[in-house]
């Protein structure tokens, strides 16, 4: 899985057909945990062939919007609509073969094979009680390439690192097709090198038409993959632009309750904590 050398610029990156069309809403959307309202009034659209990265600080409410966001757990206030129809009157299947969810943490279930784990991501696609067939397994074994992973198929999922256990996810949540890929910390466990491979491909996935949707905890990497970030502070408040213009040193600074200084790297926005 390497890494291209040169990110697209986004000034540079093609109009596909479809873009700007939204796909994912959310409608005066209020989220709590417990008494806490970590989210008030959050309306957004989420367009195809964008990149939104998700920022705030732990405990702010991330995953929880994510969740919400996906149809796993139902809001406290407002609507998630998918496609223009509320999403909490679709079908887990109906939902499944729209939006794909990257866990932040994976479970330790029992051991299969990579290949075996990945097929999982085929499973909206098809008929009840039926098996994988030739086109499912090659559609997997496809994507295990994709992630840098080709020749691991038969291996156990048990003898992996957790960066390969993460690719591994990465390579089911592509073997599932969706339009909307939601991403709670993509590059989890990931070094360096496949942080930013990760990344590059989900922002082909982007620029290709799809909705990418990620929680990232590096404000660098948002300002360097991201078309908007949603800013989340915690205590209900919110903030939603472009990353140009959303991502300061001022804003960030706010975000993350200590001092953060923007930096020029040969033309790159860097954040740094000073």
């Amino acid at each position: 899985m390497d890494a291209p050398s040169v990110s697209v610029p986004q000034s540079s990156r093609s109009v596909i057909p479809g873009a700007e069309r939204c796909v994912l809403a959310a409608e005066s959307l209020s989220i709590h945990a417990g008494e806490r309202t970590l989210v008030r009034d959050l309306s957004l659209e989420f367009r195809a062939g964008e990149l939104v990265a998700i920022l705030g600080r732990n405990g702010s409410g991330k995953t929880l919007t994510l969740h919400t966001l996906s149809g796993l757990r139902p809001a406290e206030a407002g609507h998630v609509l998918l496609d223009g129809r509320p999403i909490a009157e679709l079908t887990r299947r109906a939902i499944a073969l729209r939006v794909g969810i990257l866990p932040q943490d994976l479970e330790q279930g029992f051991p299969t094979t990579v290949l075996e784990s990945v097929l999982v991501g085929r499973h909206p696609h098809l008929p009840t009680w039926r098996w994988e067939g030739a086109d499912d397994e090659r559609i997997a074994r496809a994507m295990l390439t994709r992630v840098g992973l080709d020749g691991f198929a038969g291996r156990s999922t048990a003898t992996l690192s957790g960066g390969e256990r993460r690719r591994a996810a990465i390579a089911a949540l592509l073997a599932q097709d969706p339009q909307v890929f939601v991403l709670d910390e993509p590059t989890n466990h990931l070094d360096p090198h496949h942080q930013l491979a990760v990344l590059e491909l989900f922002r082909g996935l982007a620029d290709a038409g799809r909705t990418v949707i990620a929680t990232l905890h590096d404000p660098t990497l948002a300002a360097r993959f991201a078309d908007r970030v949603l800013l989340l502070f915690g205590d209900g408040r919110w903030r939603a632009g472009t990353a140009r213009e959303a991502l300061t040193a001022d804003a960030l600074s706010e975000l993350y309750l200590t001092r953060i200084v923007e930096i020029d790297a040969h033309g790159r926005r860097v954040f740094v904590s000073a």
